[in-house]
């Protein structure tokens, strides 16, 4: 067994034993059943084409509905029905939606606040826009702002995930300030906005960069002052309940 399979086997077994492969995911998986019943209709916005099995919610929810210019969507296993669209322009009525959810799709958005309008627009009085994404301030998003698209192609495609499920990122509702002003422009209230770290996904490939982001991971959790610099951030955000 050569070094890196030590070290990181150590660090797997040991420190990160209760993180698995999409331990970020899992997270939201488990944030998202927290607000559903099984009367909820719920919309996951940039559903693509479902290689994200944490996102089935089918036996949570009275209907699960997709989004995606992906045209991949309509075979989703995920949801009940797919349809092919943008945010910026959601194909479905207004108070359409309990939920709206998003898994790793604010840091795409060109325009989020055209995006934000659109969830407010589709979702019922009282209800949630939910979104997982990377927070800016933490070294992977950093860094990824800071690289072509190629990079990011090739460096996903070593992680196992295809090239074409890799899309340009731009974060700009990324951060909680930037959030909170969002949902000040779209006549919505932010809730919650809460960053986790765990296991240092990206660093896992090299044992010394593995090593490196342990001891990141070990900074930033051990006191809330660091918290802006966890690499997940959790959004919750509210429609108005006296919505007209």
């Amino acid at each position: 067994m050569g070094i890196h399979e030590t070290v990181a086997g150590w660090l797997d077994s040991g420190r990160y034993a209760e993180f698995g492969d999409r331990w970020d995911d899992k997270r939201f998986h488990e944030f998202i059943l927290e607000r559903l019943t099984p009367t909820t209709h719920l919309l996951d916005l940039g559903a693509g084409a479902g290689i994200v099995p944490e996102m089935n919610f089918l036996d949570h929810a009275a209907r699960v509905c997709g989004v995606d210019p992906d045209p991949r969507v309509v075979d989703n296993p995920h949801i009940h029905e797919g349809r092919v669209g943008v945010g910026e322009k959601i194909p479905y009525d207004d108070e359409s939606f309990d939920l709206v959810i998003c898994d790793n799709v604010f840091e795409h958005l060109e325009n989020p606040e055209e995006v934000f309008r659109e969830a407010r627009r589709v979702l019922r009085p009282g209800g949630l826009f939910v979104g997982k994404t990377p927070n800016f301030w933490h070294y992977v998003a950093i860094g990824a702002s800071l690289t072509p698209h190629s990079f990011h192609r090739r460096f996903n495609a070593g992680r196992g995930r295809d090239e074409e499920d890799t899309f340009p990122t731009c974060y700009r509702a990324n951060t909680r300030k930037d959030l909170l002003a969002l949902a000040g422009r779209t006549d919505m209230r932010l809730l919650s906005c809460s960053m986790i770290e765990g296991r240092p996904e990206y660093l896992r490939r090299w044992w010394p960069a593995y090593l490196l982001g342990a001891a990141y991971e070990r900074m930033v959790n051990s006191t809330r002052f660091f918290e802006p610099f966890r690499v997940v951030l959790i959004a919750e955000l509210q429609k108005p309940t006296d919505s007209a």
